[in-house]
């Protein structure tokens, strides 16, 4: 199936411990440029969620935004330093003796002393924060990809019926082409016949005159490579996939096409089919800029 390359998905879930929201959205870029932000807890999981991304997108400009909260108080706990507490207590007894005065230390009182009691982070559970990180970001890529998806078909269908209209210009300069000789023609003997005022034509300079014309403005080539562009652009759109980049260039040689017709025309209707398929050529590329 067809993809754009703007989207957007959004996951969000909360439990008793925790609060977890994924947001995702992107733009046109020509290849993928993806930009996370998220908190610094998850900065071990930064390649990672780059490969679990590209599973799911190939181009586009894509930001990322993750929030966190963790609603747990199990993470952290109180650490006795008992080593530099029996040192603490060691130098008190030392100066209750030296100075002849009463040893009145506490426990609640040496508890207050530097880093006798410590809170520490418990380490966390790296594969349980990755198994919530990665389903909260795969669900928000599976939203992201189907808004992509739902684009894409617009875009498909869209597309198609500029091609459809293009084969119809192709169409009517394909037939106009040998019109335009023959009443070139026509013009030409007419004239001819106007200048010698009734004297013999030369018939063979005649054909000699029309055959160097209808070379000069011969479309035929043009036509053929250009509606073998439109086809094979179709058969590739109803195909889908991640074709944005080769359509792109399908594009390009489509307008060199259209370029060269325009360049040739030597006819008020074939001038005006050649620069309407300039202008669906360059719509037609405009929107090839949206697809994967």
């Amino acid at each position: 199936m067809l993809k754009s390359m703007t989207g957007f998905g959004r996951y969000e879930t909360v439990t008793d411990e925790y609060k977890i929201s994924v947001e995702m959205k992107a733009v046109n870029h020509r290849y993928l440029d993806l930009s996370i932000k998220m908190p610094k807890k998850f900065n071990y999981f930064e390649a990672s969620i780059r490969t679990l991304l590209k599973k799911h997108i190939q181009r586009g400009k894509v930001d990322l935004f993750i929030n966190y909260e963790d609603y747990t108080e199990g993470n952290l706990s109180l650490k006795y330093n008992k080593g530099l507490a029996g040192e603490y207590m060691n130098a008190f007894q030392q100066m209750a003796e030296q100075f002849q005065i009463p040893n009145d230390i506490t426990v609640s009182a040496l508890s207050r002393f530097p880093e006798v009691l410590t809170m520490e982070q418990t380490p966390e559970d790296e594969e349980q924060l990755w198994k919530i990180l990665s389903d909260a970001i795969s669900r928000a890529a599976e939203r992201f990809v189907e808004t992509r998806l739902e684009e894409g078909e617009h875009l498909r269908d869209d597309l198609l019926k500029k091609l459809d209209y293009m084969l119809e210009l192709v169409s009517f300069i394909e037939e106009r082409s040998p019109r335009i000789v023959e009443e070139y023609r026509t013009k030409l003997t007419d004239k001819v016949k106007e200048l010698l005022n009734g004297a013999a034509i030369d018939e063979s300079r005649i054909v000699t005159e029309v055959t160097i014309y209808a070379d000069k403005i011969c479309t035929d080539e043009e036509m053929v490579r250009l509606r073998s562009h439109i086809e094979t652009m179709k058969t590739k759109l109803i195909a889908g996939g991640s074709i944005g980049r080769e359509l792109d260039f399908i594009a390009q040689e489509m307008n060199r096409e259209a370029n060269t017709t325009l360049s040739k025309a030597n006819d008020l209707e074939t001038a005006d089919k050649a620069i309407a398929l300039k202008t669906e050529i360059e719509k037609v590329r405009e929107q090839i800029q949206n697809i994967e």
